[in-house]
């Protein structure tokens, strides 16, 4: 990873916060992007501050890398928003259903459509997404998540066989339930929804693993970090699960 240029999306806390640190400790240059200026810049790291469900956030995000840092070598989408706020198809509001798309795919396919061609020419590149067990596996009162999460996967996949023959690797991550500000908020909303305490909702999810924990940023983290480095040449197209053993 020395001297590799990466971009990081969701950088200011959680899972990119730890992925962009991991990179940066093995040698990359990161950029780190997302919409709070105040998270990011606790982070330590390059950052830009961009909507990056927009074409032009997006645009901005690789501009600023580009800029500053060098052509993108490294590319971690791991921005997003949850399903904490979603309600059963018939009751979904389309708005919501249209917000979730152009954050959770239209971003990701974009930051890809503006680095990948340039990976190609170099012959080098590692993009990894973000998706969610919730990826493979449909989750109650939640089409919107679950469908842009079963997408980001197919777009992995399809990534790895357009730029798979330039030395490009493209790959998805599938975390189960991890300890982060996007979890405790839907741990919140189940917890008002259903009538029992935070804790309680923690402690089912916990239990759906072997382990009977949930999973922590940096342990998810660890495997983007291993898929973005030339150890993983050989890792391309996969949708890898990182969820304690656990169905979800």
């Amino acid at each position: 990873m020395q001297g590799r240029a990466a971009l990081v999306t969701g950088g200011g806390r959680g899972i990119g916060r730890e992925a962009a640190l991991l990179l940066a400790a093995a040698g990359a240059r990161v950029m780190i992007v997302a919409r709070s200026a105040k998270e990011l810049a606790e982070v330590g790291l390059d950052f830009v501050v961009a909507d990056l469900g927009t074409p032009e956030g997006c645009r901005l995000a690789v501009a600023e890398t580009e800029r500053r840092l060098g052509p993108v070598d490294v590319l971690v989408c791991n921005h997003g928003i949850g399903s904490a706020h979603e309600r059963l198809v018939w009751e979904q509001d389309p708005a919501v259903w249209r917000e979730t798309m152009r954050v959770n795919l239209d971003g990701p396919f974009e930051l890809a459509r503006l680095t990948v061609g340039g990976m190609c020419q170099r012959g080098y590149g590692r993009l990894v997404f973000t998706s969610s067990t919730a990826g493979e596996k449909a989750e109650r009162a939640g089409c919107a998540y679950t469908a842009s999460k079963h997408g980001v996967i197919g777009l992995a996949r399809s990534i790895a066989q357009d730029a798979g023959p330039f030395g490009v690797t493209s790959n998805a991550v599938l975390p189960g339930w991890v300890k982060t500000a996007m979890a405790e908020r839907s741990a919140a909303a189940e917890s008002a929804r259903r009538g029992i305490g935070i804790e309680e909702v923690w402690r089912e999810r916990a239990a759906i693993y072997p382990q009977n924990r949930v999973l922590q940023p940096r342990e998810v983290a660890e495997v983007i970090a291993f898929l973005c480095s030339d150890a993983a040449a050989g890792v391309n197209g996969e949708a890898i699960t990182v969820a304690l053993g656990g169905i979800w």
